[in-house]
């Protein structure tokens, strides 16, 4: 039997699917909450392990990013499903990015989001429509349309040289390859894909190409 915690600032969600977890008897729900934290805090103030799966709503009331949200669950050791209307491209896609399994609309049947849990409960890979609309429907609007110096700042920025060793190797003056970095962060925001850190800066690399999947400088 799965274990699973639901995440949801709307108490009748959790509800719902508190009550179709119980009749199906496939998953047990172990946590119900409207935060992260609070979930994280039940982990540790009772030494539970961690759910298999966190249903988590991409949009929590509390002020935090979909970003933090799914790492601080991945990195505790959860699966995340994200339930969520399905009018967010921007945001679904960076939840996949920060490593969310899948995506189910908080309009599919009860049966489905069921269905979506236990398939990744058992370590699938959750395919399902919302998923690939999102990713393909949301390509136009996710290219940051960084220019080709700002590229190749972060090229070599997202492979690990300190922001000084970019502008010499560019032949640029440190403040205008920290400018680059900035407005590359801006333009990132912009498109629904923010990059807070030197870490998310690597990781949006990656996804556009920029550097290649182990963390070096891509050749083009």
């Amino acid at each position: 039997m799965s274990r699973v915690a639901l995440i949801d600032d709307h108490e009748s969600v959790r509800l719902g699917l508190e009550a179709a977890c119980a009749r199906d008897g496939a998953q047990t729900v172990v946590f119900s909450g409207s935060t992260v934290v609070s979930y994280l805090d039940w982990r540790s103030a009772t030494s539970e392990p961690s759910a298999d799966v966190v249903v988590l709503d991409l949009t929590l009331g509390d002020g935090t990013t979909v970003t933090e949200n799914v790492r601080s669950l991945v990195d505790d050791g959860a699966s995340v499903v994200i339930h969520s209307v399905a009018d967010r491209p921007a945001a679904v896609r960076e939840a996949l990015a920060a490593g969310a399994a899948g995506v189910v609309s908080k309009s599919s049947a009860l049966d489905d989001v069921l269905d979506a849990i236990g398939t990744v409960a058992d370590g699938e890979p959750l395919n399902n429509v919302e998923w690939a609309s999102a990713v393909d429907g949301d390509r136009d609007f996710a290219d940051a349309q960084l220019s080709a110096r700002e590229r190749d700042v972060l090229r070599l920025y997202a492979a690990g040289l300190p922001l000084k060793a970019v502008a010499e190797r560019l032949g640029v003056a440190y403040s205008t390859a920290k400018e680059n970095i900035t407005r590359i962060r801006v333009k990132y925001v912009e498109v629904g894909r923010p990059a807070p850190t030197k870490v998310d800066l690597l990781r949006r690399a990656m996804e556009d190409g920029i550097v290649a999947p182990d963390g070096t400088p891509s050749a083009h």
